[in-house]
């Protein structure tokens, strides 16, 4: 009987991580611009939502789910498609799908919605405190946001849109940071932007 050999063929895949941050930075730069009142309106934010906040992160995660990060998948793919309801959103108030539609827009369901992501944020800051500390601020921050987004959205005060704003410049200077810190440490093979220690074990 002749034996058949078989070979492993092992496919190298390079860390999403600085593309998925770089996206998450972003976006929340130009948006946090807007909530600031830097600037107006959200028509130049769209495009950084969709290419950057959404797209960037889903890519990121289709990676991490190839290197089976877990953490990464989920959170690029979950913040990723929040981007993208969220231009989605906008784009049906701006009218783009009908008049009609847009007229019937309730803002509270947005807020329910991000709601919704604070409860998933939780989860997902209890999973990064086993990871670093860069990590574990950065989600406790995107807590405090959409904690913010919800109570403003449901209009429950004008300080829950200062800290969503604020919330939100922070995320957007740690994201940054933490793009840059893969993108370095990885190149170099050791430690050059250190992101601190996991917080739990």
């Amino acid at each position: 009987m002749q034996e058949k050999n078989y070979s492993l063929v092992k496919i190298e895949l390079a860390d999403p991580t600085p593309l998925g941050l770089l996206g998450l930075a972003m976006v929340t730069l130009v948006a946090s611009t807007q909530k600031l009142g830097l600037t107006e309106g959200v028509a130049f934010v769209l495009p950084w939502a969709i290419f950057l906040g959404a797209i960037a992160q889903i890519i990121a995660s289709l990676l991490d789910f190839k290197h089976n990060n877990l953490f990464g998948s989920i959170a690029f793919s979950g913040y990723g498609l929040f981007w993208l309801a969220v231009s989605t959103s906008w784009l049906i108030k701006s009218g783009l799908f009908g008049s009609e539609l847009a007229a019937a827009a309730d803002a509270h369901q947005l807020g329910y919605a991000f709601l919704g992501y604070l409860v998933f944020s939780i989860f997902v800051t209890i999973a990064a405190f086993r990871l670093n500390t860069l990590l574990s601020i950065l989600m406790l921050l995107i807590d405090l946001l959409f904690l913010g987004l919800a109570f403003d959205t449901l209009g429950l005060g004008a300080y829950w849109h200062s800290l969503a704003a604020y919330s939100e410049i922070l995320i957007s200077v740690l994201s940054f940071y933490g793009s840059g810190a893969a993108l370095v440490n990885k190149s170099y093979g050791r430690i050059i932007l250190p992101t601190g220690k996991p917080w739990t074990k």
